[in-house]
């Protein structure tokens, strides 16, 4: 999807300003400038998307419809869809706003927002590929039960007050009146955007650039090191050495294969991965302007405690 904007920066920093670009400062300025921008066109994109189309549909309904089910239903849907979305945790971001927007359950939002980055058509692929297809069914399952299990525990918790953001009522949003013309709903949804955007695109700068710091100039030695073998701790370290890095699954699954190979045993390696790709330090960088620093612990702290579970699991089974 975005493979013009990696070779167009790619161009930019190695051919234009002759960055070398096997060097530190090159992988992380390249990691900087093609993930910001990506982060921003999909931000401007989804949150538009998203508040046009609330301004069709009977949000209500939705919510009504997800309320009258099982309560496991909607996470179990919003984990499943986000399987299908090929985001990294700070590209989820935007539809996950969008979700709270739309006034889905926040619970359920957060289903979406832990199973997006954790896998995807190409993480399922990678998998199969490396380590055969019962390590990846088990990795995506695991996955899926994590962001199920951790959305209906927030959820559970009465959180909706830690929110920073304004969720407007539906009934109050002016563009949900029938006779409103799509431009004046168009330019609606832009201003919203536009205002939503100006709240947190600082925080998805200092985020990126955290980010890309350690994505350039943090060794895959390091990490093997201190969270190889089969100490009890291993899965502890690898999940903390985790947190403050920032990937996509696709793009830390070739360490993952080099960390194994190194002596680290597969559940430290894949609890490691989750860590990465689903608790970024970035991540929580951009979600500080949205969500409170006690929701976002929350957060932090039940799905690292299940990312440790699976590690323990997988070195136990495997």
């Amino acid at each position: 999807m975005f493979e013009w904007l990696h070779d167009l920066s790619s161009w930019a920093l190695f051919d234009i300003f002759g960055l070398a670009k096997e060097s530190h400062l090159g992988e992380a300025l390249h990691f900087f400038i093609y993930d910001t921008i990506k982060i921003f066109i999909l931000l401007l994109l989804i949150i538009y998307i998203v508040t046009l189309l609330r301004s069709y549909f009977p949000v209500e309904k939705a919510r009504a419809y997800i309320s009258g089910k099982h309560k496991i239903t909607g996470h179990v849907l919003a984990a499943l869809f986000g399987v299908i979305t090929p985001f990294c945790s700070c590209s989820a971001i935007p539809l996950f706003l969008g979700f709270l927007q739309a006034r889905i359950p926040l619970g359920v939002t957060f289903s979406y927002l832990i199973s997006a980055p954790l896998s995807d058509a190409v993480v399922i692929a990678l998998l199969l590929s490396l380590f055969g297809w019962k390590i990846a069914l088990l990795y995506v399952g695991v996955g899926l039960l994590i962001a199920i299990v951790a959305g209906l525990i927030i959820g559970a918790m009465n959180l909706e007050k830690e929110i920073l953001i304004e969720v407007k009522p539906v009934d109050v949003v002016s563009f949900n009146e029938e006779k409103i013309t799509f431009s004046n709903r168009a330019k609606e949804a832009w201003e919203y955007t536009a205002d939503i955007f100006k709240k947190i695109y600082l925080y998805v700068i200092v985020g990126v650039g955290i980010g890309a710091f350690i994505h350039g100039y943090v060794p895959a030695d390091f990490i093997s090191k201190y969270a190889g073998g089969d100490a009890w701790y291993a899965p502890i370290i690898a999940v903390v050495m985790g947190i403050p890095m920032y990937s996509s699954a696709a793009g830390i699954l070739p360490l993952v294969e080099v960390l194994t190979q190194k002596g680290m045993l597969l559940g430290t390696a894949l609890s490691f991965m989750m860590a990465v790709v689903a608790l970024s330090l970035p991540e929580a960088m951009i979600l500080k302007r949205v969500l409170s620093l006690k929701l976002i612990a929350i957060f932090f702290g039940v799905v690292g405690f299940g990312i440790l579970l699976v590690g323990y699991l997988f070195n136990i089974i495997l």
